[in-house]
């Protein structure tokens, strides 16, 4: 349809085209959708199973033993790894070398 014929139709006709248009649209992006999951299937290999419900494995990491103690108190411990505890960054910070907190 032409922009002028568009311009010439009342706004029931128009509403009422709009409405068909919708409907239609709809229908075919259902249609493309189930292609689309049809080829995902295809490409994974198999449908859906159980495995793919469940989350995957995580890798088992070795136990990382702590390498810094707190002096103030024993059961305040630290591997090395992420961010440093608060309390060796104020021991950091007045002055003290990370080698003292060592086990």
């Amino acid at each position: 349809m032409k922009r002028a014929e568009l311009e010439q139709m009342s706004v029931d006709h128009l509403w009422k085209l709009r409405v068909a248009i919708s409907e239609i649209l709809a229908g075919k992006i259902a249609q493309e959708k189930k292609l689309i999951e049809g080829r995902l299937v295809q490409l994974r290999g198999n449908s859906h199973t159980d495995s793919e419900t469940r989350e995957p494995e995580r890798r088992p990491y070795p136990r990382v033993f702590p390498k810094f103690r707190n002096p103030d108190d024993s059961s305040q411990t630290w591997a090395g790894r992420g961010k440093q505890p608060r309390w060796l960054t104020a021991q950091l910070k007045s002055g003290r070398r990370d080698e003292e907190f060592r086990i």
